[in-house]
């Protein structure tokens, strides 16, 4: 199925050259002098590679058919993360090298929407936001009171981002699993 390169959305799967991707970001740049184009930046799902390519706007590119299925996430084994098909109940196993990005953020029973092609996954997406645990919040340092002060907060998973001053620890808040920021109290 063609489209317009115009109508390109993030996440969006396209097939460029062969090469099927996933798009991470993109950017209608349109300039005082010459044609307007499309900067994007795009995730081979085969090889896990990102690059950035730029279109000519008005341009049809096609869109990749990608399966797409509902998984349930079960556990972690060494090296390899187990899911469950939602509609199967089958058991899948991936591995952390295909997930890399998303392993900060997943927590035992999150719903995740997996990507295959030709019968193979080559990928998962996760909720867009979703709520944590705080398990580590050191106390504000007393006479910082800027308006966009900040400290370091570790969540269930492990991972550490930035939070603002009032984030303490046992209390729930989400975060943007896109670029993995707070975004508000859960």
């Amino acid at each position: 199925m063609m489209f317009n390169i115009n109508d390109i959305k993030n996440g969006m799967t396209i097939k460029y050259e062969g090469v099927i991707y996933q798009v991470v970001d993109f950017q209608h740049v349109k300039p005082g002098k010459g044609s307007a184009f499309v900067k994007t930046k795009l995730k081979n799902l085969k090889a896990g590679t990102t690059q950035e390519i730029t279109f000519n706007a008005g341009i049809k590119m096609e869109k990749a058919d990608v399966r797409k299925s509902q998984l349930s996430y079960l556990y972690a084994a060494g090296d390899n993360y187990v899911f469950m098909d939602l509609n199967t109940y089958d058991q899948l196993e991936l591995p952390a090298k295909l997930i890399e990005d998303q392993v900060k953020f997943l927590k035992e029973g999150m719903e995740v929407e997996s990507m295959s092609i030709e019968g193979e996954i080559v990928g998962i997406t996760l909720p867009e936001k979703v709520s944590y645990k705080v398990i580590s919040a050191p106390d504000a340092v007393k006479g910082n009171t800027t308006s966009s002060a900040q400290k370091d907060v570790t969540i269930e998973t492990g991972y550490t981002l930035k939070a603002p001053l009032f984030i303490s620890e046992g209390e729930e808040i989400v975060i943007t699993t896109r670029d993995g920021k707070y975004f508000s109290r859960g």
